[in-house]
């Protein structure tokens, strides 16, 4: 019964955290944080962009692996500035997109998810990490585009985790359906991220998009389209 209940409140921390992670994560100004739902989407492709190609210049060994692998990637998560926070009650979290390749290879367009965690200890102070999710197979899109849940167990996928803040990071896990690679030494930084929940932001989707869409409409059905993401997409195909 403890189990379950830490569980249940871990998931309730993140869930209620959520919406003050995604302002976070997307506050590089103070204005952004009036800026309407389609103005943080597109802040957020754009700094995906950035983040994505940051990650490919790197000379970081992890990230070198990052390439190595990136051949044989269906789909990318791309979260720019996941925060980490938190006293007594810590939480980590930020908001970021998915895109998937279709069965020629093209890649399609974003959806908007979040990412959060909560956690119960003794903890103070904040960190920011930019995170990137490698999936493997047709199984790992397709559980994340139609279910929200935890990454690993709830979904049915195997996660593992490469860090450019860990000098002994490992590869142990290639093979996985899921692998996670985290700048510096800040959230998720040579762990695991099983556990986090994956919450679909419906605001953005709907606002990038001009219409209420689902993550199944737009990664998989490809029934819309942004040519604003188009940068993205070409960033996400050149490499």
């Amino acid at each position: 019964m403890q189990n379950k209940n830490t569980s249940f409140f871990s998931r309730l921390t993140a869930l209620a955290l959520i919406g003050l992670f995604a302002s976070l994560s997307l506050s590089g100004c103070t204005t952004l944080s009036y800026a309407t739902p389609e103005q943080k989407a597109t802040s957020l492709v754009e700094k995906s962009e950035q983040v994505f190609s940051e990650f490919w210049a790197s000379n970081e060994k992890p990230l070198q692996q990052m390439r190595k692998l990136y051949p044989d990637v269906r789909g990318i998560v791309i979260l720019p500035g996941v925060i980490k926070a938190g006293f007594v009650v810590g939480a980590e979290g930020g908001s970021g997109v998915m895109l998937a390749r279709d069965l020629s290879g093209r890649w399609g367009y974003p959806a908007f998810y979040t990412m959060a965690a909560g956690s119960v200890g003794f903890q103070a102070g904040g960190q920011s990490s930019d995170i990137v999710l490698l999936l493997f197979s047709e199984k790992a899109v397709r559980a994340l585009v139609k279910n929200q849940g935890k990454l690993g167990a709830d979904l049915g996928l195997t996660v593992g985790t490469v860090s450019t803040g860990v000098e002994a990071s490992t590869t142990s896990n290639i093979g996985a359906d899921i692998m996670a690679f985290s700048s510096g030494v800040g959230v998720f930084a040579g762990g695991s991220i099983e556990g986090a929940v994956m919450i679909t932001r419906n605001d953005f989707n709907n606002a990038y998009y001009g219409a209420n869409v689902t993550p199944e409409q737009i990664v998989l059905d490809a029934s819309v389209s942004n040519p604003g993401a188009d940068k993205l997409r070409g960033i996400l195909a050149q490499n």
